[in-house]
């Protein structure tokens, strides 16, 4: 029985859909965090790190690169035409339209209430004013650049 979930857990380990989807975050990853290194932005090894791994947005969406990989792979292997090609097109929209919609008019809204929150604190009228965290979204340019890295891995994926 453990024999079996070993195999089962290296053959998920070795799916090329998986591989893919896990290229392809990476890769937005690296560029996005290339792109800051090299314009200045990064000004200690823990933020880099934090670039290189975790942080949301800037140039190219990983969000938008990881739904887009999934979907080429899905449809390349699967069909256009499958359940599981439309239910992962249905997923890439709806992360596309959060990470460009909802995710970018939250990071703004933060962002002025923050600068609100700090003119209403120097003039006495707010004393306990904690910074609300600024979600980064994405533009569209962003998304749309993810999305054609995400689709190329995909192909490359499946091609070679």
């Amino acid at each position: 029985m453990l024999s079996n979930v070993g195999l089962r857990l290296q053959s998920l380990l070795g799916s090329p859909l998986l591989l893919a989807c896990v290229s392809s975050w990476l890769c937005a990853q690296f560029i996005k965090t290339l792109i800051k290194l090299f314009s200045g932005k990064v000004h200690s090894f823990q933020e880099l790190f934090e670039l290189l791994f975790w942080r949301t947005g800037s140039m190219p969406s990983s969000h938008s690169s990881i739904t887009a990989c999934l979907c080429t792979t899905i449809g390349y292997r699967a069909g256009v035409d499958s359940d599981i090609f439309i239910l992962s097109a249905v997923f890439y929209l709806v992360t596309i339209r959060d990470a460009v919609g909802v995710r970018r008019a939250n990071g703004r809204q933060a962002r002025r209430l923050n600068e609100i929150g700090e003119i209403l604190k120097e003039k006495g009228l707010f004393e306990d004013f904690k910074k609300l965290k600024e979600v980064n979204g994405h533009s569209p340019m962003e998304a749309f650049v993810g999305s054609l890295l995400g689709f190329f891995i995909g192909i490359a994926f499946c091609v070679l």
